[in-house]
């Protein structure tokens, strides 16, 4: 990423005017590098480090963990361990966000959060255990988007994942809530005998 940009670049990212970096700049404030046909270069690594994150020209690792419910926070746990275990022993700096959540959910805080900070250039590499705990349907979407943001995606079982009938399970009740509420309203008997009888053969299924 070139950060080395011209005074117009330069005061457009700041929130200024051109003629507030030259004041700034006679001010003794800030120096920008001279070219050599006399034009102004700024760095902007230097002026908006916490924009950029270019220490040392390294980004950050994410691993990501979710859950459908908080019923399963033991096994979000079990994905939080198994996340830092490996980027510790791959020797990475790295955060974990985690969520609570059903696959098919586009607004859960930390998945926003993850899509900021790859769109913004912060993030330079991405681990998950499953494919599954990043989303249901469009992982493909964001994986697209991180090839081109250049960053790695790590996915450590290629597999299925152990609880991907307990979490289908729950994406359908989902879909079902919303259709549902939608039909014949969030308070009505019908969508709550409905869901009744959903969840009761949710719950035999799985036994």
């Amino acid at each position: 990423m070139n950060t080395i940009v011209g005074i117009g670049v330069a005061a457009k990212a700041l929130g200024v005017s051109v003629t507030t970096l030259r004041r700034w700049e006679a001010a003794g404030k800030l120096t920008p590098v001279r070219t050599t046909s006399g034009h102004r270069r700024y760095d902007l690594s230097k002026l908006i480090p916490e924009q950029y994150h270019l220490f040392g020209g390294e980004r950050r690792t994410i691993a990501y963990a979710r859950v459908s419910s908080h019923d399963q926070k033991n096994d979000l746990e079990r994905q939080k361990q198994t996340l830092e275990l490996y980027c510790a022993r791959q020797g990475w700096t790295f955060d974990v966000v985690c969520d609570f959540g059903s696959g098919m959910n586009y607004h859960k805080e930390g998945l926003k959060r993850l899509l900021n900070d790859i769109m913004s250039g912060h993030i330079g590499r991405l681990v998950i255990t499953h494919r599954d705990r990043l989303l249901r349907w469009g992982a493909e979407l964001v994986f697209a988007i991180c090839e081109a943001k250049s960053v790695e995606v790590v996915i450590l079982n290629q597999g299925e994942d152990t609880n991907f009938e307990e979490d289908v399970a729950q994406d359908v009740l989902e879909i079902i809530t919303v259709f549902s509420a939608r039909l014949y309203g969030s308070r009505s008997h019908k969508t709550h005998k409905m869901l009744d009888g959903v969840k009761k053969a949710v719950e035999s299924s799985q036994c």
